[in-house]
């Protein structure tokens, strides 16, 4: 028995949520100041709300693909926005700066459940001919929310207070329950072995190595406590990492992380690529908005509004620039895209002064714009396209571990960078040594300290251009796509069951043209 299978309105259902998961990556990054004072904590605490939720999200990411291949994406999907729409209200009834800490750990587990079913969806349920297009979509959503997310914050945290950031998911989630049940299909199941070790490994390597970046400046990058020190965190989760990369090789049925899918050119380039994205774009608005807010005294919506010119342009270009991955070979629009993209960066950090007038600050923004629009949907629909169709979970699973995994490392590595050029460059009692717990910005920044807090921001942005030129690089040698057999029109794979059967993977066509799937 079948039932019609809309794919654009599962789409569109899939993409509310994919939306709202995304936007609470870079939402709190405006409201950080307000948290900061709210809660009564410092620089370092108030980054852990966005590291917390960035590291819970991406570490179960390998798996929770696995999981929608065997217990069905949509299932997964739905589990995962109950979770997470309810931890949205716990962060925001957070009293504490540790409460809040912990509800967004556990909202990044939720979006670890819903963000591989998106895209896995997707990839089973379009056509050939309009695959590329979806995941274009699919992609430049990503694009958008990183900028959207500030310029709503902006205008919740003004209008309401740093709480709705977090309130306002509860009615969208809602929404996007009962459109997901209603649109999205009942897919057919693949079984597969979770590797419990690797999930072990994979989560313990992430944590020291983010809790030693993060927390290596509190500690002056020595004694944490007895013989443990910053340092040998870091060694211990890039020890454990690589111990896992080696445990994932040596494991014979359904390792976490399938190496072979890595001897795919593209896929491969989308990830190292997408680890650059993911790095900068977490990165980018932390000291951009404190700028904005603690120099020139702006609110949290008018610091929003002055990367407005990035959503604009963005949401502008999207629906052309998806209606082109498919006739256009993806580094002429992703290495542009990153260029584009890293010089906007350098330009702000050369541009950032006390006094600048604000409207030369717009420019960048607008580079900005232009480059993001370029980049999310061709990297997007070039990272599955040659991968078979049991493998769709683990494919996405992997390229949206990566993407969360980029933001981590750019999320800790700002705020090491942050508080060290806040040390280096604003002025402390004589005889004393600095340290960055003496910057907790619970009131106004003095006149004369304006000048290198703007330097601090100023240099820390480097970063974060740097990094996403080496995506450019990395973007110059894709290669012209080509589809994996299952995904051809009329074909299939040798030896596979008819094309209705679960494990081919391409849900079947209709004479009218509408997609259907077994129930």
């Amino acid at each position: 028995m079948t039932h019609d299978v809309k794919p654009w309105p599962a789409l569109w259902s899939l993409i509310i949520g994919f939306f709202m998961i995304l936007i609470d990556t870079t939402i709190v990054s405006v409201a950080n100041p307000a948290i900061l004072r709210g809660l009564h904590t410092d620089i370092d605490s108030v980054i852990w709300v966005t590291s917390a939720y960035l590291l819970a999200f991406a570490v179960p990411l390998l798996i929770t693909g696995r999981l929608g291949d065997r217990f069905g994406p949509k299932n997964l999907y739905l589990i995962g926005l109950v979770i997470f729409t309810l931890s949205s209200a716990w962060c925001g009834f957070a009293g504490t700066i540790g409460v809040l800490i912990t509800a967004r750990a556990v909202q990044g587990v939720g979006g670890a459940l819903m963000s591989p079913q998106t895209m896995a969806v997707i990839t089973r349920i379009f056509p050939p001919e309009r695959r590329g297009q979806a995941l274009g979509l699919w992609g430049a959503t990503a694009g958008v929310a990183t900028l959207v997310g500030p310029i709503l914050g902006g205008v919740l945290v003004d209008g309401l207070g740093w709480e709705w950031i977090f309130f306002v998911n509860l009615p969208i989630g809602v929404v996007a329950f009962v459109l997901a049940a209603r649109y999205v299909p009942a897919l057919p199941t693949h079984p597969h072995r979770f590797d419990i070790p690797g999930v072990l490994l994979s989560a313990v390597g992430l944590f020291l190595l983010v809790f030693g970046l993060q927390e290596g400046q509190t500690y002056d990058w020595g004694v944490i406590t007895g013989p443990i020190t910053v340092w040998g965190l870091i060694v211990a989760g890039i020890v454990v990492l690589a111990g896992f990369v080696v445990q994932q090789a040596l494991t014979k049925r359904e390792p976490l992380v399938p190496l072979h899918l890595f001897r795919d050119h593209n896929f491969s380039v989308a990830n190292v690529v997408i680890t650059t994205i993911g790095f900068t774009v977490t990165s980018l608005s932390l000291p951009l908005v404190f700028y904005f807010q603690v120099v020139r005294g702006m609110t949290p919506t008018q610091s929003a509004l002055m990367l407005a010119p990035m959503a604009v342009l963005n949401i502008g270009l999207a629906p052309v620039v998806g209606k082109l991955v498919d006739r256009v070979h993806p580094r002429l629009l992703a290495v542009p895209g990153l260029l584009l993209f890293s010089s906007a960066l350098f330009l702000y950090s050369r541009m950032l002064s006390p006094d600048i007038a604000w409207g030369w600050l717009l420019l960048p923004a607008v580079v900005l714009g232009f480059g993001n629009a370029l980049t999310w949907s061709p990297v997007s629909s070039t990272a599955t396209r040659g991968l078979a169709a049991r493998e769709a979970g683990a494919g996405s699973g992997i390229y949206n571990t990566t993407r969360q995994i980029g933001g981590v490392i750019g999320s800790a590595s700002i705020a090491v960078l942050i508080q060290a050029r806040l040390v280096a460059d604003l002025p402390h009692r004589p005889g004393q040594a600095a340290s960055s717990s003496d910057f907790t910005l619970s009131g106004a920044l003095p006149a004369f300290l304006h000048a290198g807090f703007t330097s601090a921001m100023a240099e820390s942005l480097i970063l974060p251009a740097a990094v996403v030129l080496v995506g450019a690089v990395a973007a110059a040698v894709f290669v012209r796509p080509t589809m994996a057999a299952w995904q051809r029109p009329g074909a299939q794979p040798a030896g596979a069951a008819p094309r209705d059967d679960a494990g081919a993977g391409q849900v079947p066509q209709a004479e009218d043209g509408a997609t259907r799937t077994p129930r």
